[in-house]
């Protein structure tokens, strides 16, 4: 690998490190930058699944004090599990134009769901306001889709995990962020030990993006918990917007 090949990944790991933990997305930049440096692009998207991994470790770290105590993360963590595994078994096993279609409007859909979010609840219900197991299906039927989404892609993952959790979760935004870290943490754990058994990872390239992607991760998770929530908000549905109209267009040229 050339020192400028190393430069653009190392700057890419560290802005995609940064952009995960605030908002999700970051993979729109490690993705481009290993498509630059000559991989192709399934070996890219299994490398760029496999670097932004420790990312999401560190914005757990960054994040802790906003995750809540109790059991709900251990009931969601096997939930987001199988999902990636499906995901990413579907990445290796189907052809990947028909989801690269589908991908922009669920990216576009989830941003508008988290635009929307107090009509939304107005009209389906406050999740206070449901029985609770009804409530406990809902936010795993959340994840699970999250889930196998981002054992399958991944970009945009964060994105759609505070959309779906912030309508059917009683909490802050921050708390939201701090458990979409942790489940992003979760499937990014199983699409490696996926991928790095049976996926063409390229270990040169992800020994470069991982370790930015970690410092990232960590910046990034501590300036959301002093951003104001209407402020993290509109940066969410920016970068959904901004994430999906890029797949919609890279989708339809």
């Amino acid at each position: 690998m050339e020192l400028a090949d190393a430069a653009l990944l190392l700057t890419a790991g560290l802005a995609a490190g940064t952009v995960n933990a605030v908002a999700g997305g970051g993979s729109l930049i490690t993705f481009p930058a290993l498509l630059a440096v000559g991989l192709p692009p399934v070996p890219a998207n299994v490398s760029n699944s496999v670097a932004v991994f420790p990312g999401y470790v560190a914005a757990v770290a960054g994040s802790r004090v906003d995750l809540p105590r109790g059991r709900i993360l251990a009931a969601l963590v096997p939930t987001a599990v199988l999902g990636a595994i499906g995901g990413a078994v579907l990445l290796l096993v189907t052809p990947a134009r028909a989801f690269e279609l589908v991908v922009p409007f669920l990216v576009l859909g989830a941003t508008a769901v988290l635009a929307f979010q107090d009509p939304l609840r107005r009209l389906v219900g406050h999740p206070r306001d449901l029985p609770p197991r009804r409530r406990a299906l809902t936010v795993q039927a959340m994840v699970a889709l999250g889930a196998v989404y981002g054992g399958y892609f991944g970009a945009a993952l964060g994105v759609m995990l505070v959309a779906g959790l912030a309508l059917v979760l009683d909490a802050t935004l921050a708390r939201v962020s701090a458990i979409k870290n942790l489940l992003s943490a979760v499937v990014g754990l199983t699409t490696v030990l996926v991928f790095a058994l049976v996926g063409p990872v390229n270990w040169a390239a992800v020994a470069v993006v991982a370790p930015a992607t970690l410092v990232g991760g960590y910046a990034g998770a501590r300036l959301v918990r002093r951003l104001p929530p209407v402020v993290l908000k509109t940066v969410i549905v920016v970068f959904g917007t901004t994430i999906g109209l890029h797949l919609l267009h890279r989708a339809l040229t």
